[in-house]
């Protein structure tokens, strides 16, 4: 979902919604990255702490403040909307997750690179789900260039055990390991698939209310977490 498409469903005005979009991609990514405070547009940010402390740096910007108080706080408030859509989002600040693992205390060695390998979609978590799935575990597609491992109870909530458990994990084509990481469709206990009403032209994804998936009684406890913390209802 763009982050206008978010606004619009969170009630702003088309013109309201517009305006914040323009100032993000536009006024406020030129200012950080005419202050170095960003290599590019604001919009390449992912992850909820790294928009934070360049927000923070931005709000402290003559340019900014001059503006804000001229365009009566619409610029400080298109930060704020942009922080609430990344917040409703899942980081997926790689480098800092593997940074955790390589400085952990708690796992040896060996149990690092797995956890590494397997934060990538790589190494034997990937392999049990391609042994265990045989393919896409909704398409059936086969071809292994064109399947993510994805862990259906987020890493940031895994213990390290859950995070290599073949049975946290499916074997997804990247259309739908996208929108099921980000909480825009999730599945049922008996594997049809339900779709957030966040999700914008799920047809054009190859997204079909029609999909489902077969679910073990060792997937439940991951599946329900996904769809009672990751779901996005509303």
């Amino acid at each position: 979902m763009t982050f206008e498409d978010w606004m619009r469903h969170r009630g702003l005005s088309a013109r309201s919604a517009q305006s914040y979009v323009g100032a993000i991609k536009g006024t406020l990514s030129k200012w950080a990255i005419d202050n170095a405070l960003i290599a590019g547009p604001l919009t390449s940010l992912t992850s909820p702490d790294a928009f934070k402390a360049i927000d923070a740096k931005i709000r402290q910007l003559p340019e900014f403040q001059e503006h804000d108080i001229r365009g009566n706080g619409m610029y400080g408030a298109a930060l704020r909307k942009f922080a609430e859509y990344l917040s409703e989002g899942f980081s997926n600040d790689l480098a800092d997750d593997i940074d955790a693992i390589v400085e952990s205390t708690d796992v040896g060695e060996t149990e690092k690179s797995e956890l590494v390998k397997s934060r990538i979609g790589q190494g034997k978590f990937r392999q049990r789900l391609l042994s265990h799935w045989d393919g896409c575990a909704v398409t059936g597609v086969s071809d292994p260039q064109l399947l993510v491992a994805s862990h259906i109870k987020p890493w940031r909530f895994a213990s390290h055990t859950e995070r290599l458990d073949p049975y946290n994990g499916l074997l997804l084509i990247p259309n739908l390991d996208k929108v099921f990481d980000r909480g825009l469709v999730t599945f049922e206990p008996h594997g049809p698939i339900k779709i957030s009403p966040l999700l914008s032209h799920a047809n054009e994804l190859g997204i079909a209310p029609t999909m489902r998936v077969t679910l073990s009684e060792r997937h439940a406890p991951y599946m329900d977490f996904h769809r009672k913390v990751v779901f996005k209802a509303r």
